[in-house]
């Protein structure tokens, strides 16, 4: 059964040839919505997106993918060119909802043949403007943040197999938790599990900007991206590679291009051996720039003095005066 939320669509929403368990109209706060059906058990939710007051700021729109499962919201959008607009499709794609129209014929299609990512992708800009938008007016603040005083994202994928992004973000997560609220989730696996940290978060590709978004305390939320498609939701992503002779040859066997990929990106070498002499060379053969060398650490030490100068090198200035560091063990790795 089906809910549906009207207000200027309402007699349009009316001739649904749907099942319907309750219907509501009128101009409500996400808030009130979130109220009314606290504890209700429905398969889809249509929303006239004129019924969300002051829809147009997409803020209001944010809060929905906060306070309801993205996948059971069906957008019908009005005709306005602010709603229309490639900046407000983008910010929807992010948030997880994927399935809107302007088209009252489509929603019966998208109850029993929902959207996925690769069906709105189109909609998607990953460079984060739309210049040939009309968007003045839109007051868009996107829940990843600027990385300057709000909410920070950042990515770990491992380039090479095993690189060690999971036991990574935990580390840092620890690292962090001295001066930050911080998050950390992983996508599409479960190995957080076997680090018994029960503050460890793990969800989907399909379910992470509502997971993102459902920690509207964190100041920093660190991402295992695994081969998720979502790293557009990260302010940063960090690129792991573990520098041994297999490893680097597998890597290059499989993709003869992966570090021509990887031009511009930050590339921390983990659980290196490298000198400076050797890390010279690897940026001189790879025609790459590292960002940080980090050496094989010890999981269950509680404190490494390199990870808080690799937080600091990201941004991450209030490490430096937490008092929580030790004796500098790896001055050479700076």
């Amino acid at each position: 059964m089906n809910v549906i939320v009207s207000n200027k669509y309402q007699n349009m929403l009316a001739t649904l040839d749907i099942d319907v368990i309750k219907s509501i109209n009128g101009e409500f706060e996400v808030e009130e919505l979130a109220n009314i059906f606290t504890n209700f058990y429905f398969n889809k939710m249509i929303i006239d997106v004129t019924a969300i007051k002051g829809y147009q700021n997409i803020k209001n729109i944010q809060k929905l993918s906060v306070n309801f499962d993205p996948s059971k919201l069906i957008l019908l959008l009005d005709d306005s060119a602010m709603v229309n607009s490639g900046r407000y499709l983008s910010s929807l794609v992010s948030m997880g909802i994927y399935n809107f129209t302007r088209n009252i014929n489509a929603i019966k299609f998208l109850i029993d043949n929902p959207n996925s990512y690769k069906d709105v992708a189109q909609y998607h800009n990953l460079n984060g403007n739309n210049e040939d938008d009309d968007t003045s007016g839109l007051e868009y603040d996107s829940f990843t943040g600027t990385g300057s005083g709000g909410l920070r994202i950042v990515g770990f994928r491992n380039v090479t197999s095993h690189a060690g992004a999971t036991t990574l973000v935990y580390m840092l997560k620890k690292h962090l938790e001295v001066a930050y609220n911080v998050v950390a989730i992983e996508v599409d696996k479960e190995d957080f599990l076997y680090l018994n940290d029960k503050s460890l978060k793990s969800t989907t590709t399909l379910d992470l900007a509502f997971n993102i978004a459902n920690n509207p305390d964190a100041e920093v939320i660190l991402v295992d991206l695994n081969d998720s498609t979502q790293g557009n939701l990260c302010n940063d992503i960090i690129y792991l590679i573990e520098p041994g002779l297999i490893k680097l040859n597998k890597l290059i066997r499989k993709d003869r291009a992966a570090f021509e990929k990887l031009k511009d990106k930050k590339i921390v070498l983990n659980k290196s051996v490298l000198t400076n002499k050797d890390i010279n060379d690897f940026e001189n053969e790879s025609n790459s720039k590292v960002f940080f060398n980090i050496p094989y650490l010890d999981d269950k030490k509680e404190h490494e003095q390199i990870l808080d100068d690799f937080l600091v090198a990201l941004g991450f200035s209030r490490l430096n005066s937490s008092g929580s560091g030790k004796a500098k063990l790896f001055n050479i790795f700076k």
